[in-house]
């Protein structure tokens, strides 16, 4: 306490995925080390001096036929995908939730859907938190034109400090767009 005032926990906003590798529920390898470097690098062992806000952004299928073996007919049937994706995102964010909370480290966590790069910098805006830490999965120049970075995104548009933390390179898969 300064001057006898408690002052704010630092919020971090980390953005975290799935697992394009392992799939459901696993986080994605760029989500871990973004969090698992959090927590070693800034939270240490001031636990209360910091506030964890995870961000799952997901993206919706755009034909609703994502992982279906034929066209489903019934408005019930799209119900339940809807269902189901809100409850894979749940259990992704369960894990970043239940780590928090063994180490006593304060935290918050919500699920949007869209465009992860748009998302993510509407959430920072709305948020505003002291800092953005989002992984990175290293993907090379031509793989960018492609696939975008969430983020270089992120780093050029946040009204925010970002902190982008790359996959190890053991870590690495063989194809850098798998995550």
């Amino acid at each position: 306490m300064e001057g006898g005032v408690e002052s704010e926990p630092t919020r971090i906003m980390v953005g975290v995925n799935e697992s394009t590798i392992k799939g459901y529920p696993h986080a994605s390898i760029s989500s871990k080390g973004a969090f698992d470097w959090t927590l070693n690098k800034i939270v240490r062992s001031n636990t209360s001096g910091f506030r964890l806000l995870f961000l799952h952004v997901q993206v919706p299928d755009e034909d609703g036929l994502d992982d279906m073996d034929s066209i489903y007919a019934s408005p019930d049937d799209f119900k339940s995908m809807k269902q189901r994706d809100r409850i894979r995102g749940l259990h992704l964010l369960e894990y970043f939730v239940n780590r928090c909370h063994e180490l006593g480290v304060p935290c918050e966590a919500w699920i949007k859907k869209g465009d992860p790069k748009e998302v993510i910098y509407h959430e920072v805006n709305r948020v505003k938190p002291d800092f953005l830490v989002v992984g990175s999965r290293g993907l090379g120049p031509f793989q960018k034109v492609f696939v975008g970075t969430v983020s270089e995104f992120c780093a050029k548009h946040a009204e925010c400090p970002v902190i982008t933390i790359k996959r190890k390179a053991d870590e690495a898969p063989q194809d850098p767009v798998d995550d």
